[in-house]
């Protein structure tokens, strides 16, 4: 099944147009933070989105569904969307108004935050640059590592408490474990090719100026 929240957004949503398509396009790998063996994506990103693009990106290679709060921290700036109260401050930069290009121009490392609750912290490194997207494309994964953890399942602590429940036939929590997650739940499962049909969901039409 598809993302719910790329569905509601591609009636809305843009990514912006690009002249040159390989001149600034970047290739991310996405790392989660605190959990071994590490789960993991790479992507390849448009230059001229925005970093609200990548977010939306970034939901659906990990397997996100857009439930809570994010930001990026990129080269001592933090960026999230154009909201005032709700976690962030009133220096934070509109995520909107700056491109993928624009926040990595001279820096290599950032970090994506998701969910201050549970509080999921991913490590974004642009492994490489000006690399070539094909025509209409406005972001690709091709590669990645395990399956997401589902939301509100307690952070890291209590997801790993939910990989020993499965891995132990006598944990007690592990019937309602099973039930949370559903019985087809494989944490060692990643599927490249949804991940980047879900990704075409997102509209690459032009913007309005």
């Amino acid at each position: 099944m598809a993302c719910a929240f790329v569905q509601h957004l591609t009636s809305r949503v843009a990514w912006p147009a690009m002249a040159d398509r390989g001149s600034s396009n970047l290739q991310i790998k996405v790392t989660l933070d605190g959990l071994r063996p590490p789960i993991w994506r790479r992507l390849v990103v448009v230059g001229d989105a925005t970093l609200f693009h990548l977010h939306l990106a970034l939901q659906v290679a990990m397997g996100w569904e857009n439930y809570h709060l994010h930001c990026f921290r990129i080269d001592g700036v933090r960026y999230g969307p154009d909201e005032r109260g709700g976690g962030f401050d009133l220096d934070d930069v509109d995520e909107s108004g700056v491109s993928v290009a624009q926040v990595f121009a001279d820096v290599d490392r950032g970090s994506y935050d998701y969910d201050f609750g549970d509080g999921w912290e991913h490590r974004l490194l642009v492994e490489k640059r000006d690399v070539p997207l094909a025509p209409g494309a406005a972001a690709i994964c091709t590669g990645g590592k395990r399956a997401c953890p589902p939301e509100d399942c307690g952070g890291i602590w209590g997801y790993a408490n939910m990989l020993d429940a499965l891995g132990d036939l006598a944990h007690p929590e592990r019937e309602e474990t099973l039930e949370w997650l559903g019985e087809n739940f494989d944490p060692e499962s990643f599927d490249l090719e949804t991940v980047n049909a879900r990704l075409k969901l997102i509209s690459i039409e032009p913007s309005p100026r």
